[in-house]
């Protein structure tokens, strides 16, 4: 069974930076397409980066510059850094894996870590 653990949110102030990590246990990641999603409250869960098995990155718009997300296949974890945080990047963080297509796509999620930016 795939699991995905988040780790490493927490309170900061405005202008403060996280790390996020995600371990994964029961399978090697290689082949995964790998991503952190967040959820305000109230509203549905939007991508805010992800990394191809080949190591291809995509980000939110809303990141512009400040977050940084990377993997490690052989540790089986994928890292959000988060720097210059604002008010709006507050909400819970999930770790994503995916992989396959068609019938064959599987996603897996983690259980979400807090991220609280406030003054």
């Amino acid at each position: 069974q795939v699991q995905l653990v988040e780790s490493g949110g927490g309170s900061v102030q405005p202008g403060g930076s996280l790390r996020l990590s995600c371990a994964v246990s029961g399978s090697q990641i290689n082949d995964f397409k790998m991503g952190w999603y967040r959820q305000s409250p109230g509203w549905q869960r939007d991508l805010v980066a992800d990394i191809s098995s080949s190591g291809k990155i995509t980000y939110a718009d809303s990141t512009k510059g400040r977050f940084t997300i990377s993997r490690d296949n052989a540790e089986k974890t994928v890292h959000l850094q988060m720097s210059s945080l604002e008010s709006e990047d507050t909400g819970d963080y999930f770790c994503n894996a995916q992989f396959g297509a068609g019938v064959y796509f599987r996603e897996y999620w983690g259980q979400g870590t807090t991220v609280t930016v406030s003054s």
